[in-house]
């Protein structure tokens, strides 16, 4: 017996904030947007997938981002990613160095902070 991974990672959004989560997951991130059981789609939310990765977004009442807390998405090509953010008005701050992999933090629309993060093989690589 034990844990194989972690299935989803879910990040709380103010009720209404949906079509803003649609715009930052898909447009921003590159996600795909899935469809929420019907039964769980009548709390509001919505949920995303690329890979391996999935992030639901649940409406919480009294809405505080999670700013310290983080989900930390594996990327394939960080550089080009930070590109298409910029391009979608999405600020990148770089991270402290972290051996076998590039990294750093954006902020989601609501202010829940997320890591990107690439796996690289050389301090060098990492620093580029």
């Amino acid at each position: 017996m034990g844990i194989l991974a972690i299935d989803h990672v879910q990040l709380a959004i103010p009720h209404g904030g949906e079509p803003m989560a649609r715009a930052f997951f898909v447009d921003a991130l590159g996600m795909e947007e899935v469809a929420k059981p019907a039964h769980l789609a009548v709390s509001g939310g919505c949920w995303f997938t690329s890979g391996a990765a999935e992030v639901h977004c649940g409406v919480e009442r009294d809405f505080t981002p999670a700013q310290r807390a983080h989900p930390a998405l594996l990327v394939d090509d960080l550089p080009s990613l930070v590109t298409r953010l910029e391009e979608n008005g999405v600020p990148f701050a770089p991270g402290k160095p972290l051996d076998g992999y590039r990294r750093g933090d954006i902020m989601d629309p609501f202010g829940n902070r997320i890591e990107l993060m690439q796996k690289v093989e050389s301090v060098a690589e990492a620093e580029s």
